[in-house]
C-alpha cells in the first residue's frame, strides 16, 4: 500500500507493527499453528510463547487473550496457505504444484481443528471471516487451475469453487490426523479426476 514501509506496515489485526515486532508476531503466529495442529486446545500460550523464542510477556502484549491469538493465528496462516500458490506454480509444473498444495491444505485444516472450539465462536461474531477464508482459498486454486489449463495438464471446464468443494469433501471423509494416508489416496484420485487425458 502507498505510503507504508516495512517498519509501520499493518499486521493481521490491521494495526502498525515494526519490523522487529513483525518477526516476534511471525514466529509466534507460526508456533501457535504448529501447537494447535499438535496439541489442540490441550495448546498453552505459555509453551507457544517458548517454542516462538520470546517471554510469555511479549506473547500477552501482542495477543492479551487466546482468543486473539486463535484468530490471528487463523487468519495467518489462511493468507500464508493462499501465497504459497504463486511460490508452488512458479517452481513446478501446475498439476503437480496443485498436489503439493493440496497436502498443505491437511496441515492448515489440523491447526484449524486444534482452534475449534474458539473459532467456531469468532466466525460466528465475524461473519466476513468465512467468506474472506472462502475467497483466498479459491483465488489460490484459480491460480494453479489457469496455470494448469495453460500447461495443458489439468482440465479447463472444471471451476476453481468446484475443486475446492471437492477438496472440503475429503477433508471432511478423512480430516483427523490418523486418517492422513487415506486422504493423501484420496487427494490422488481427485487429481486423477483433474488432469487432462490427452497430456
Amino acid at each position: 500500500m502507498a505510503g507504508q514501509t516495512e517498519e509501520n506496515a499493518p499486521e493481521p489485526t490491521g494495526r502498525p507493527v515494526r519490523a522487529d515486532a513483525r518477526a516476534n508476531e511471525d514466529r509466534l503466529l507460526t508456533a501457535a499453528a504448529l501447537a494447535f495442529a499438535r496439541d489442540g486446545a490441550a495448546a498453552t500460550l505459555k509453551q507457544i510463547a517458548k517454542d516462538a523464542g520470546v517471554g510469555i510477556g511479549t506473547l500477552y502484549r501482542r495477543f492479551p487473550t487466546r482468543e486473539q491469538l486463535v484468530d490471528a493465528t487463523y487468519r495467518y496462516e489462511t493468507a500464508r496457505l493462499a501465497a504459497r500458490a504463486a511460490d508452488l506454480i512458479g517452481g513446478l509444473p501446475a498439476d503437480r504444484a496443485l498436489r503439493t498444495w493440496m497436502s498443505e491444505v491437511l496441515d492448515y485444516l489440523a491447526a484449524k481443528h486444534g482452534m475449534a472450539d474458539t473459532l467456531k465462536t469468532l466466525l460466528r461474531e465475524d461473519e466476513r471471516l468465512g467468506s474472506l477464508t472462502r475467497e483466498r482459498l479459491t483465488g489460490a486454486v484459480e491460480d494453479f487451475r489457469l496455470a494448469g489449463t495453460a500447461q495443458k495438464v489439468i482440465r479447463e471446464d472444471v471451476p476453481a469453487a468446484d475443486i475446492l468443494t471437492a477438496l472440503a469433501g475429503v477433508t471432511l471423509a478423512a480430516g483427523e490426523p490418523h486418517q492422513r494416508a487415506r486422504a493423501e489416496r484420496l487427494l490422488d484420485l481427485l487429481m486423477d479426476g483433474l488432469t487432462r487425458s490427452d497430456r
